[in-house]
């Protein structure tokens, strides 16, 4: 017999009441991470601070390390969407200058979008349960990276695509953590120059290819 069980309309209102309990949990821990970083954040603190009961709290997370891989994760996805976004676009027509300047300025966004990027950016790289992610977010880029970068003419080599994607990202991702960590003046002319370092990269690549 086919199974034609639905979500029932009364279930509907609990299941959106549990996910924005939720991203409320999400909201908090990336508030607190802020304030305190990931080494002095507890699930006490998140729990006082979304104004649940610990017990209610770990039913959605069983620990603070399981909430920071679902922040994670949600920022990994923005990055995703607007790297989807990117190769959406007829980059073709663009000049290689525009190229760049369009490429930073949409992956900054994700940057200054995210609440407690910083501790959680550093959690990703030195905590074994955000590993995997850290992985997922490089490869992600550099995939992507090295897709547009061939349909730019930078080059055609499999090897070497991902070689510059690989440069493009370390080169970015470092600097604009420092940019969205500088004062409004400081941080415009760090991007100036992350973009002129960017494109003095790829135009050095297409010139050789």
């Amino acid at each position: 017999m086919t199974n034609l069980r639905k979500t029932s309309p009364r279930t509907q209102p609990v299941q959106r009441r549990a996910q924005e309990r939720r991203n409320q949990i999400l909201q908090v821990t990336a508030e607190l991470l802020e304030e305190v970083g990931q080494d002095d954040l507890t699930t006490i603190l998140v729990a006082k601070r979304a104004g649940v009961s610990v017990g209610t709290l770990y039913h959605y997370f069983p620990n603070k390390y399981a909430i920071m891989y679902a922040l994670a994760e949600q920022w990994v996805g923005e990055m995703d969407i607007a790297l989807q976004e990117l190769e959406a676009e007829a980059i073709e027509g663009l000049s290689l200058k525009r190229f760049v300047e369009r490429c930073i300025e949409r992956m900054r966004l994700v940057y200054v979008n995210q609440q407690g990027l910083l501790p959680l950016v550093q959690a990703m790289y030195g905590v074994p349960e955000l590993a995997e992610l850290d992985l997922i977010h490089d490869e992600l880029i550099i995939a992507s990276m090295a897709r547009m970068f061939e349909r730019m003419d930078i080059s055609s080599e499999t090897h070497e695509l991902a070689r510059l994607g690989r440069t493009y990202l370390e080169l970015t991702h470092a600097l604009i953590m420092v940019v969205v960590n500088q004062n409004a003046a400081d941080g415009a002319k760090t991007l100036s120059e992350l973009k002129h370092l960017s494109l003095m990269l790829l135009e050095r690549a297409k010139s050789q290819f």
